[in-house]
């Protein structure tokens, strides 16, 4: 139930923002699709704790800015070997354990390397991703577990 109450406030507050519009008629437009979307998400019955995971707010704004911090070191490292004469490339690919628990967290996992340039996710299982790196430094400080460490912390 406290899932439906907040994806209901997210969308009529969505909706708000987005609208800018308050007359009586498309708030009462607003209200009657912020409903119909809830009746169907209940119908589809993918109301639950991933639809909306309340859990993640604590921790999530400091992964974020820590997330926003590597992508931009990687941008930096990606383009400054791509414009070296001989660019010092070794590409690999290499299976590294995963400690999440969960699917969410898994698939964040997954997408936060996915978002690192230079790093791609190939594969995801239940106790591995298969990453694909173009230099060995990256593979190694994937090894190194922080990224790992730290979405683990979210769930």
């Amino acid at each position: 139930m406290r899932h439906t109450i907040s994806i209901t406030l997210v969308l009529s507050i969505l909706w708000i923002v987005n609208s800018g519009y308050y007359t009586p008629l498309l708030l009462s437009f607003g209200l009657i699709s912020v409903l119909f979307v809830v009746w169907i998400a209940h119908r589809m019955d993918v109301v639950d704790h991933e639809t909306l995971p309340i859990h993640l707010s604590g921790k999530l704004l400091a992964y974020y800015f820590w997330l926003m911090k590597k992508i931009i070191i990687s941008n930096i490292d990606v383009a400054r070997r791509v414009w070296q004469i001989n660019p010092d490339l070794s590409p690999k690919l290499k299976k590294l354990a995963i400690t999440q628990k969960t699917d969410m967290g898994r698939v964040i996992y997954a997408n936060s390397i996915n978002l690192t340039p230079g790093t791609l996710s190939v594969d995801l299982k239940n106790d591995y991703v298969l990453v694909h790196s173009l230099t060995s430094d990256g593979i190694k400080e994937l090894e190194q577990g922080e990224m790992d460490r730290l979405v683990t912390e979210l769930e």
